[in-house]
């Protein structure tokens, strides 16, 4: 999930960015420290929003720098269990599928990829259900639910297909056309009535 949050912390601005606007200097500071970070309590870091709060400067001895405390809003991506997100196929092996959420890569393992025994085809780098006949490719686009987070590393977040509404979109399009086909077939003409003694009577 998207979120903008407020943070404290103690930023650096260098010599050579004391001639500029002191928002912008603290901005860029930050932005170098923190954006495309992971951290285990903010999660991933995509951008420095705003400057909330700012105090004195401060000179320590033996830095040329100025140290300000201040309070500053972030644009960060928190991964949360049970959460739904949509998802690129950015990798498929052997023991499951890499999915691209955003900023961040998650792992759907071989035996969360779709309910069925699923084998892998090397050559095309694809999974492929036996009996359900589904395949999923580099590209696809999916939609999978969060079971696992550990932020500190990013490819550590577990991720399930399995559930109703979860897996490849081209699965349920595909869903779709087959249950239209079906009904079609079950579609029939409605007999024409049958003339009977008691109906040619009421003629």
């Amino acid at each position: 999930m998207y979120k903008v949050i407020e943070i404290k912390d103690t930023v650096k601005v260098s010599p050579t960015k004391l001639g500029e606007d002191l928002d912008v200097a603290l901005k860029e500071s930050l932005s170098a420290k923190y954006e495309g970070s992971v951290n285990p309590e903010l999660g991933v870091v995509l951008n420095v929003e705003d400057v909330v709060e700012v105090g004195d400067g401060k000179i320590l001895p033996g830095d040329g720098s100025v140290h300000y405390a201040g309070k500053f809003k972030v644009l960060v991506f928190q991964p949360d269990e049970h959460e739904v997100l949509l998802g690129e196929v950015v990798d498929i092996t052997e023991f499951g599928a890499f999915i691209r959420l955003g900023p961040i890569d998650g792992l759907a393992h071989v035996s969360q990829v779709m309910d069925d025994f699923v084998s892998y085809d090397k050559k095309n780098r694809t999974l492929l259900g036996q009996a359900s006949k589904r395949v999923l490719s580099v590209g696809d686009v999916v939609r999978a639910r969060i079971i696992s987070v550990s932020i500190k590393d990013k490819d550590k977040i577990g991720l399930t297909m399995r559930q109703p509404r979860l897996g490849a979109l081209h699965w349920f399009d595909e869903e779709k056309k087959y249950i239209k086909k079906e009904e079609k077939k079950e579609v029939k003409e409605e007999p024409l009535p049958v003339e009977t003694p008691e109906s040619a009577k009421a003629d």
